[in-house]
């Protein structure tokens, strides 16, 4: 069992790096499972089967690794953004966003409607918090929790679902990105605009040199974690509140430098691809590293409540999707961006296309805004029930 930090890191990237090669020799599988999917599972599987244990050192590295590799890929993924082009989606992302919060809304009400009876007194307070995060973050989650007077004590299975629920999501959003097409054939979405920003954006990284060199590779390094450094220092003198936090700052900041030095020659250096792939698995093999499926035997009917609503919130997108045209990149982004918030909905972007990363972030940032205050109205409304 791995107690020591830097050999939990360690087997992390080396198990990124065996399925890495794997998706290079047996491309037919991962045309259809992709590789991000795949390092998912296999970490949660170690996880499960007790490789690491979360001492002291290890939740040490998970946190600090985590929290500074975060921004630190936003900066070098948004070197390919090309802002003006991706404004271009925005009402038909807005309309996916906002039909995501809503219908996990509408979830949380059904389950509870459902389930009332099994529950006790006080879920409807925790079900208020827990929406509040799967609307936005963690963040409006703690400011719900504390609007509405809830103890840790009675967060206890709420987190559980917010872990467990959170992370099958995921991994199931995911798993679903090579289906795209028949998705869009069913809603009969016009893809074009996201083809057409996808299309530009890539050609624009054809014009971009080839050739890495060592000198082009620790240029964007140094600047990536220069910026996310930065960002770090800077934030804590900012102003916060119920829907920006400390953190939140960061992700601001390193957005803003990113979007600004893709249109230096910054954003022409070569390198920038593989970097920032690097940090998104790196990012992944982490998450997946706090999941464990034996977690599930535990307070089985609150995590059966969590897919419930994760069940209702589908469902109902996927007819609004059906009823606006709306794509499966949009719909998963959306959902993501709610119930992730901008540690996840880049990844899922990026699993559509790298340069499609800037719309995961603007709408993990528009879930914070919109997070607390929507957890409260669900809260309202569950306590009327």
């Amino acid at each position: 069992m791995i107690e020591s930090g830097f050999a939990y890191v360690a087997v992390l990237l080396f198990i990124a790096a065996v399925i890495v090669q794997l998706d290079k020799k047996y491309r037919k599988f991962f045309d259809y499972v992709p590789g991000i999917v795949v390092l998912y599972f296999a970490v949660m599987t170690f996880s499960t089967l007790g490789l690491w244990k979360k001492t002291d050192e290890i939740n040490f590295y998970y946190t600090q690794l985590k929290n500074n590799v975060l921004p630190v890929m936003i900066f070098l993924m948004l070197l390919h953004c090309d802002l003006k082009k991706i404004f271009r989606l925005g009402p038909r992302m807005l309309l996916g966003f906002f039909s995501a919060s809503v219908t996990i809304g509408a979830g949380f009400v059904v389950t509870y409607f459902l389930f009332k009876s099994h529950f006790e007194p006080h879920t409807w307070k925790t079900f208020a918090a827990l929406s509040g995060s799967w609307m936005g973050g963690t963040g409006n989650m703690a400011a719900i929790q504390l609007a509405l007077g809830v103890s840790d004590s009675q967060m206890g299975y709420t987190l559980m679902m917010d872990s467990i629920n959170y992370a099958v999501w995921v991994m199931l959003l995911l798993a679903v990105v090579p289906y795209a097409k028949h998705f869009n054939h069913w809603t009969k979405a016009d893809t074009s605009q996201i083809d057409e920003v996808g299309a530009s954006l890539m050609a624009d990284h054809g014009d971009r040199p080839q050739n890495m060199s060592f000198s082009d590779l620790i240029l964007l390094l140094g600047s990536a974690f220069a910026v996310a450094a930065l960002a770090q220092y800077v934030a804590p003198m900012l102003p916060t509140s119920a829907f920006i936090s400390t953190y939140s700052w960061t992700v601001i900041l390193t957005t803003v430098v990113g979007i600004i030095a893709a249109m230096t020659p910054l954003g022409k250096v070569a390198g920038i691809s593989p970097l920032a792939s690097l940090m998104l698995y790196l990012i992944v093999a982490l998450i997946g590293s706090r999941a464990n499926f034996a977690e599930l035997s535990q307070a089985p009917f609150y995590i059966f409540c969590g897919f419930v609503i994760l069940l209702v919130h589908a469902v109902l997108l996927a007819l609004i999707a059906r009823l606006f045209k709306l794509d499966l990149f949009t719909c998963g982004v959306a959902s993501l961006a709610n119930i992730g918030g901008v540690a996840s909905a880049p990844i899922l972007a990026a699993a559509y296309s790298e340069v499609l990363v800037p719309v995961g972030v603007l709408m993990g940032m528009l879930g914070y805004v919109i997070g607390t205050g929507g957890g409260l109205l669900v809260g309202k409304i569950l306590s009327m029930i």
